[in-house]
């Protein structure tokens, strides 16, 4: 792979510092990114460095700068706003148009993911938007400043400390913020959306995520960050931002598959109406495709990638019951707000997996699903005993009561 450095200007003139990471000799580039850094940091931090590298491995040329005032970028930090790191986002755009071709992805770790959103619906060449542990809107860090707000009222420009570093920042800065204090610009955003967020994020809460998400409008996917932390200091998280945002990515950049890639994460063609599983290491981890998505299954208890199979079976029941009681509470015309459906069981697929490969015949059989339905809304008594009738109705559930036959097929479609 190679480096380049570039320098480009701003609207204001300064001369801002990037890097480009180049997929190596023997991969197509096929897309550019953009990657905006979190606040204060810089485009040389572990998350940036490692995500940029690992996405051009895989044919994705990744173009990361420094925003002004910060790194080795030109001009004041004070002077700056979240306005001017929308502006700086902007200009990095029309650079990579200029000299090699128009980003087709966005990708904002933390504050850089709240400028993305900002920025995706001014640049018609963006087909998908990435966020990292982002705030849903850019006031989020606005707490960060509360010990210097009296300063800030007083004189107007205050010191600020943000991790080890200090900075100077003016009542600007504050001011500016007040024009993103809605979501309404992810909601126009009307590109494909991936957001990545750890719950135990301890910078930015992954309630920040979940109002992202109830913004946006589809499609949009969510994939949570277990155990990682804000600034994904673990090299293996970012590299599975890395891995899962390319398989994600394939769907709707349109990314060539190389046959030398397996394992890359790049997403396989699927026909419509299968499914198609795949080993992902040598382990249990296993990647589960759709004709138009992907995700992961994994059967480690504490640590692992993805839900056991098990979950998953009651993900799919929990959907389907879901969707039955939304369709038939809007066909009916309840006034149904919220609906959350909680399920549990006590089998462990690994201790099955075990006693199915020793052909034990405890293998097998859930018995019993405990189920909890929350109803919202101004429902009567008999329109909620009507929908809870309904949810026993749900296509999943129907299809568990009345078993499955599996059938080998003699002749299997060419893969």
């Amino acid at each position: 792979m190679a480096r380049i450095k570039l320098d480009f200007q701003n609207t204001e003139g300064h001369t801002l510092a990037g890097l480009l990471e180049t997929p190596p000799a023997d991969v197509d580039t096929q897309r550019y990114a953009l990657f905006a850094h979190c606040f204060t940091c810089g485009k040389d931090i572990a998350a940036a460095s490692r995500i940029s590298r690992a996405l051009a491995a895989r044919g994705i040329a990744v173009l990361r700068f420094d925003f002004t005032g910060l790194g080795n970028s030109d001009g004041d930090f004070a002077n700056t706003s979240f306005t001017s790191n929308v502006q700086d986002l902007l200009a990095a755009a029309r650079m990579l148009e200029a000299q090699y071709q128009a980003p087709s992805l966005l990708i904002g770790h933390s504050l850089g993911g709240a400028a993305v959103l900002a920025a995706a619906h001014r640049l018609d060449s963006v087909e998908a938007v990435v966020t990292i542990a982002a705030p849903a809107t850019p006031g989020h860090v606005e707490h960060l400043f509360s010990g210097a707000r009296g300063e800030l009222e007083a004189r107007g420009e205050a010191e600020v400390q943000v991790g080890r570093k200090r900075f100077r920042i003016r009542r600007q800065f504050l001011d500016d913020l007040a024009q993103y204090a809605d979501a309404e610009h992810i909601r126009r955003l009307k590109r494909a959306l991936l957001i990545f967020h750890s719950p135990v994020d301890e910078i930015v809460s992954i309630e920040e995520a979940a109002k992202i998400y109830r913004a946006a409008l589809h499609p949009k996917s969510f994939i949570s960050l277990c155990q990682a932390d804000h600034m994904l200091t673990n090299r293996e998280d970012s590299e599975y931002v890395a891995e899962t945002l390319v398989a994600w990515a394939s769907r709707y950049l349109g990314l060539r598959r190389h046959a030398e890639e397996a394992g890359s994460g790049t997403a396989p063609l699927v026909a419509a109406g299968e499914v198609k599983v795949t080993e992902r290491n040598e382990g249990l981890l296993r990647g589960l495709y759709g004709e138009r998505h992907q995700l992961l299954a994994d059967e480690a208890r504490d640590a692992g990638l993805g839900p056991d199979p098990y979950e998953l079976l009651l993900m799919a029941l929990g959907a389907s019951m879901s969707m039955t009681l939304r369709a038939c509470a809007t066909e009916a015309g309840m006034t149904l707000d919220d609906v959350e459906v909680h399920l549990r069981q006590e089998r462990a697929h690994a201790d099955d997996r075990q006693a199915a490969c020793a052909e034990a015949a405890s293998a097998g059989r859930l018995g019993q699903i405990r189920r909890r339905v929350l109803l919202t809304g101004h429902l009567s008594d008999a329109e909620r005993a009507e929908l809870m009738r309904l949810a026993d109705r749900s296509p999943v559930q129907q299809a568990l009561a009345a078993g499955v036959q599996v059938v080998d097929e003699s002749d299997p479609p060419d893969q």
